[in-house]
């Protein structure tokens, strides 16, 4: 127990390190995953171990190519422009996803990753579900998509800042004008995503808000698979900040680096949309659907969170599609939001650094 734990911590510590230090770019991402990746192997229960052990060798292919993968990518975005970039790093990624799947033993993996767990999950919805539920008309159902509609057109029209600067013209000299659109942003994603569900929930009969993936008895036994996820996610995040396209778009507030308040209130309010995003997508939607659709409302799901993604750099707007099959996957399957929220909250964390990392301070 002692050795794991200080595996994990030396990890977690060579992960700090790559992202504070000066090193080359590539060599934090590569010594960062690294990182993570030991400190969520040792995090890991006994038979993930056993399980790494003998496969090791498959594995290291694995990586192998996802390496190759990645410098294709790299030289293709740096060597070239517009539509060829484009086509390069898709060729690319396609070349990755078809050894994948040729590949007899990386194949079975992905199945026990993903088909198998969807079976897992319609197997336990049907335990959940009365005589007669499937393919019937059901009131959660209608409420549940309902009360999306409503509260994505609402975020979309009145939650804009665009909105709140035409109705609470700023001051002159408000210097904290911009901050204060992306507090009205963010709270319109706390009333969207959090307030008008649980109300909702409240007005549905026999429904409970505990079993809408608030629990965080399954993320901290599944914890481990959080910190390997982020160290696989780490180097393309890496890689896009080096991008024009990631630097005129993040961070959404672009006088985080004016100060100290600036930048953590800015976080703060970006992570709490984050929290409410992921009770949203992952919670009130998959769990509302999942007597009615089993594992089938994951896909339900990744269509309206695809397209709130719309305005972002397209391969993060590609990106979403697989993320949010994951997640929903994760989340149906532990009952908890919360991993889904660490990784977001990371992720984000560590884009918007990345992007003000030798700005200088504005003032």
């Amino acid at each position: 127990m002692v050795g794991r734990l200080a595996v994990a911590v030396c990890g977690l510590g060579l992960a700090a390190c790559a992202l504070l230090l000066s090193w080359p770019l590539d060599a934090r991402a590569g010594a960062a995953s690294v990182g993570l990746f030991a400190a969520g192997c040792s995090l890991g229960p006994p038979e993930v171990r056993a399980w790494l052990r003998e496969n090791w060798a498959a594995l290291l292919g694995l990586v192998a190519s996802i390496a190759l993968v990645t410098v294709a990518v790299i030289i293709a975005r740096r060597s070239f422009t517009g539509i060829l970039a484009v086509v390069g790093t898709f060729g690319a990624v396609a070349l990755e996803i078809t050894f994948v799947l040729v590949h007899p033993k990386l194949r079975s993996w992905v199945k026990f990753l993903s088909v198998d767990q969807w079976r897992a999950i319609d197997a336990e919805s049907e335990a959940e579900r009365q005589p007669g539920d499937a393919g019937k008309f059901s009131w959660v159902v209608l409420v549940v998509l309902v009360v999306a509609a409503v509260s994505l057109t609402l975020q979309e029209y009145i939650g804009d800042r665009g909105y709140f600067e035409s109705w609470f013209r700023p001051a002159r000299g408000d210097i904290y004008a911009d901050l204060k659109g992306f507090a009205w942003w963010s709270g319109w994603r706390v009333l969207g995503y959090v307030v008008m569900p649980m109300i909702a929930i409240a007005c549905m009969p026999g429904v409970r808000l505990r079993d809408f993936h608030v629990s965080l008895k399954g993320f901290f036994s599944h914890i481990w698979v959080y910190v390997l996820m982020f160290s696989l996610i780490l180097p393309a995040v890496i890689e896009a900040s080096t991008t024009q396209s990631f630097r005129h778009t993040y961070p959404f507030y672009r006088m985080a680096n004016r100060s100290a308040f600036d930048l953590w209130s800015w976080e703060g309010l970006y992570a709490a949309q984050f929290v409410s995003l992921e009770f949203f997508f992952r919670g009130f939607l998959l769990q509302g659907l999942r007597r009615a659709l089993g594992s089938n409302a994951i896909f339900v799901m990744i269509v309206p969170y695809c397209m709130i993604h719309y305005g972002k750099p397209l391969p993060e707007t590609f990106g979403a599609i697989g993320a949010g099959v994951i997640l929903g996957t994760l989340a149906m399957r532990t009952r908890s939001i919360w991993g889904g929220v660490l990784i977001h909250i990371g992720v984000a964390v560590t884009m918007d650094m990345l992007a003000l990392r030798g700005l200088p301070p504005r003032r």
